[in-house]
């Protein structure tokens, strides 16, 4: 092979400097190089010639440009392609990690949270690139780069362009592009029409080699191995290995069902399928507590109040806010709820406590100077560990400019973690809810109302709402906020027909401005699930859970609607993954153990129930005047 490569390093000698070759797979032979234009280490990945004959640099390259439009953080990105030398190559980051290939060779099988955590991120990537006409046609361990304890999706859009460009010598041959071991039924017998459907069969594939040690089918030949994947059932994963919960294996026989439709029908389905109550096994679900600070995880603290006025308080934690916000909307990273992090407010304490206490490794603080029309805002993140200061700055702008400060801080936090945003993260926290101050005034004011989870203050909350409605009418926000206080008031003061009435109206309204933001729908699912609407509540929340995976208030109403109607598994799966958005939340942790008990599953809804009373306690550590905690911790007890 030494004469590609010097083929190749005469080709792009002005681009790349090739370094030496790291790999070769069915479809390519991969050289690390140094990208000289970018200073940066590139993987830089050769078709094999025979494929590169039928293909042509042409149809090559058109198949791949759609996949170098992917950007998601579970997504290698593709920098670049072309033909050079006669040759057809491609370039992706070199990653400084491993395959998932490597690690399974290395341990054969995962621990259980490991190989749920790869296997929710390879479905998180592939529905990312489904929704986008995308599917991978390849997916297997090879294919996912462990980096940073972050699984990474390769080579998006080559088998599409390798199958695609020879489809008529492949048919010849009758082999089906992919790789036997992981391909679906459907790929393996031919079929040039794919959808996400076959995706999902591979990712089952991988998931099932990850936690038994072996595919769910093999053989000494390509076609024996096809062949089982027709005719032959699944083993059960628990009869190779005891310890894997019976919701996982649930899961992972219904992604490698034979007939598509008897599939999820999405890979975001296939991952909320898998997951599970915190430390679950077999035998139930044990108490596990907080996890442990991942390095891409952040607290906001309150900001301190600068301003003359103590009044403009509410300003001030109003912006502390607004960024705990944008920072939810980013798949990537964990952010520490509201509640939590204000638990510490007017508080001297320690960094590295705050860290230690809030399970993160990075903390936010800064203040607020508030004077007529200029705005002082200072912000910097530290690093528990060491209280290094990882960024800091000072903004000295026009009170109009809020918008942006808030941004630049949000975009600011994500360089200094290294967090890759997908495009749908870059426009959700870069959009200006309105283009008025005094309208966002007035919501930030309703805001801090809103927080008081008191009859009055959620009245206050609704008119500061509407106040801010009047400046503005088309402020979306402010509209889904006078939704959830008139669901509200309807739950816990006033079931009134004019409250119900007005959720109703408010929410439509909200997401009729602003068809793309997840909390008019999860508002408009609470509104509508209150008058017993259950599917267009379920609608509404999956949209609101597309939009944003992070929201909490979608995931914990839709379980608890979920619960209402009956669906009991589907209620633990929303109540498991609004815990694992706010592990520190107290409300979706106790009742996780309520529709266990209805499943007949009582070990693990005792389980779930001590779990979910620690989680009170420590609330209630930080929150001690919390009557809701209180009482919700009282009333599980009984």
């Amino acid at each position: 092979m030494s004469g590609v490569l010097d083929r190749l390093r005469a080709a792009l000698v002005e681009r790349y400097d090739i370094e030496r070759e790291i790999g070769r797979g069915g479809m390519a032979t991969v050289y690390v190089a140094q990208d000289l234009k970018h200073h940066r280490s590139v993987a830089v990945k050769v078709l094999h010639p025979h494929l590169a004959a039928n293909l042509g640099p042409e149809r090559f390259l058109r198949e791949i440009q759609i996949a170098a439009s992917l950007q998601h953080p579970h997504i290698l990105p593709l920098y670049d392609s072309g033909q050079a030398g006669g040759l057809l190559y491609y370039v992706m980051p070199y990653v400084e990690g491993e395959s998932l290939r490597r690690r399974l060779e290395r341990e054969k099988q995962l621990p259980l949270d490991d190989a749920l955590e790869v296997a929710r991120a390879v479905a998180a990537a592939l529905d990312y690139a489904h929704r986008h006409h995308v599917v991978h046609r390849d997916i297997k361990p090879e294919n996912v780069m462990l980096h940073e304890g972050e699984a990474m999706v390769t080579d998006f859009g080559i088998a599409k362009a390798v199958s695609a460009a020879a489809a008529d010598t492949l048919t010849q041959t009758g082999t089906a592009m992919g790789t036997p071991m992981y391909m679906s039924p459907e790929q393996a017998a031919g079929e040039a029409e794919l959808d996400g459907r076959s995706d999902v069969y591979s990712l089952g594939c991988m998931l099932y080699e990850m936690l038994a040690g072996k595919p769910p089918f093999t053989g000494p030949t390509a076609q024996v191995i096809m062949a089982r994947s027709f005719t032959e059932a699944v083993a059960p994963l628990r009869t190779l290995r005891d310890t894997i919960p019976e919701a996982v294996e649930r899961a992972a026989l219904k992604a490698l069902a034979k007939v598509p439709a008897d599939r999820f029908s999405t890979a975001a389905q296939f991952a909320q399928a898998l997951v599970v109550p915190v430390g679950a096994t077999a035998a139930g679900v044990t108490t596990a507590g907080h996890p442990a600070a991942s390095a891409k995880s952040i607290a906001v603290l309150p900001f301190v109040n600068m301003s003359a006025e103590a009044e403009n308080e509410y300003f001030t934690d109003g912006i502390a806010e607004e960024i705990i916000n944008a920072l939810t909307k980013i798949q990537a990273l964990r952010v520490v709820a509201r509640t939590s992090s204000f638990a510490f407010k007017g508080k001297n304490a320690d960094i590295g406590e705050i860290g230690k206490r809030l399970k993160v490794a990075t903390v936010l603080e800064g203040s607020v100077r508030k004077a007529g029309k200029r705005l002082r805002i200072m912000a910097q993140l530290i690093n528990v560990e060491d209280g290094f200061h990882l960024w800091s700055e000072r903004y000295d702008r026009e009170l109009e400019d809020v918008f942006a400060i808030q941004d630049e801080i949000a975009q600011n936090i994500v360089r200094a973690l290294r967090v890759v945003l997908s495009d749908e993260e870059k426009r959700a926290i870069e959009k200006v809810p309105t283009a008025d101050v005094q309208a966002y005034d007035y919501y930030l004011r309703g805001r801090q109302f809103f927080h008081q989870f008191r009859h009055t203050g959620i009245q206050y909350a609704r008119r500061m709402f509407e106040r801010a409605i009047e400046i503005d009418p088309r402020y979306a926000l402010a509209h889904a906020g006078v939704a959830d206080c008139c669901s509200f008031l309807y739950m816990y003061w006033d079931a009134s027909k004019a409250n119900l009435e007005q959720a109703d109206a408010a929410s439509r309204k909200a997401f009729e401005l602003d068809p793309e933001l997840a909390e008019a729908h999860a508002a408009r699912g609470l509104a509508v699930s209150l008058s017993k609407r259950y599917d267009e509540a379920q609608r509404e929340f999956e949209t609101a859970i597309r939009l944003n995976p992070n929201l909490f208030e979608a995931l914990y109403f839709y379980g608890r609607t979920c619960f209402q109607q009956g669906k009991l598994v589907e209620a633990v799966q929303h109540f498991v993954q609004a815990s694992r958005v706010r592990p520190e939340d107290y409300q979706s942790a106790l009742l996780i153990s309520l529709p266990l008990k209805g499943l007949g599953r009582q070990a693990e809804a005792q389980a779930a129930l001590r779990h979910g009373l620690q989680v009170v306690e420590r609330h209630l550590e930080l929150n001690p005047d919390d009557a809701r905690a209180l009482y919700m911790g009282a009333i599980a007890m009984i």
